[in-house]
């Protein structure tokens, strides 16, 4: 396929970091394209297998701006926050944690969980907050995979988690328009996503699909050109896939470590909140993570 009619304006290979107790694949931000929609995070957890006694401990640590959503396709965690939910997430299932002027929360490994080990896998995404909802009040929601969306086409089965899509609306509040679903295929599948958002992106999760006939490897977000259906088809293997996209953002932003702001002041208030511990705390918790040494940077 030439370049010109190429389906992918970029083809973004994730960065890996190692927190410990499995891997971490980030696809966004990275260059050259930062942000997908207001998608302005975008990090593959797993999949790795926990001994007895092993898990994940991500201490509390604060954010403003923009909103959390974590998806997981194997295991449980453990989230708490300075509003005092205390939530499991569990395969299926929504957390959708909206940071505006600043929230604390931590995750980890339930207890039991911990005890008996087992797979962890899944998705944890930020969602920038347009300008006049950045410092809207922090909420929490959770929503069981019962109340999500299923769409099924011929060996397709997607569920959708934020968003409009294929004529369903998930149930979970979003500030600007979106779309956000984990898609299974089976071995040759096909669907076609149609061009209802500005901007669209294809991450595989496991396997390789093609897209207008060009291949997306696995562990690969393909951002898609505009305008365009897209025909997406599976190899001789099952895919899994999340979809991803929606309006662009309404301007840019700064990132500071977990804060996301379209202000610099605002990010340097918020490092200043922090380390005063002005930001509140999670009950149960007495560790918290220090304030990195890092300059901003701008989306």
């Amino acid at each position: 396929m030439s370049e010109s009619t190429s389906p992918f304006l970029a083809v973004l290979k994730p960065h890996l970091s190692d927190i410990g107790a499995f891997t971490v694949q980030r696809s966004l931000p990275s260059l050259p394209f930062k942000t997908v929609g207001p998608f302005i995070f975008f990090d593959h957890m797993g999949p790795a297998t926990l001994s007895p006694g092993q898990g994940m401990d991500v201490r509390p640590h604060p954010h403003i701006g923009l909103a959390t959503v974590t998806y997981l396709f194997d295991g449980e965690i453990w989230h708490r926050d300075s509003l005092g939910s205390d939530q499991r997430i569990t395969p299926g299932a929504v957390n959708w944690m909206t940071a505006g002027r600043g929230i604390v929360h931590s995750e980890r490994t339930p207890h039991d969980v911990r005890e008996r080990g087992g797979d962890v896998h899944g998705i944890q995404t930020w969602v920038a907050l347009p300008q006049a909802d950045e410092e809207t009040e922090p909420t929490f929601a959770h929503h069981e995979a019962s109340s999500l969306p299923d769409i099924f086409l011929p060996g397709v089965h997607m569920r959708l988690i934020l968003g409009e899509a294929f004529g369903e609306t998930a149930p979970v509040k979003v500030f600007s328009p979106i779309f956000y679903l984990a898609v299974d295929m089976a071995p040759c599948a096909a669907f076609v996503l149609p061009p209802e958002y500005a901007e669209r992106a294809v991450y595989t999760v496991q396997g390789e699909v093609t897209v207008n006939d060009e291949v997306l490897p696995e562990h690969r977000m393909g951002v898609l050109a505009p305008d365009a259906d897209m025909r997406i088809v599976a190899g001789d293997k099952p895919a899994r896939l999340m979809l991803l996209g929606g309006a662009p953002l309404d301007g840019d932003r700064f990132i500071f470590w977990n804060f996301v702001s379209s202000s610099r002041e605002r990010i340097e208030q918020a490092k200043a909140d922090w380390t005063a511990q002005k930001m509140g705390t999670v009950s149960g918790e007495t560790e918290w993570i220090p304030l990195p040494e890092r300059k901003p940077s701008a989306s």
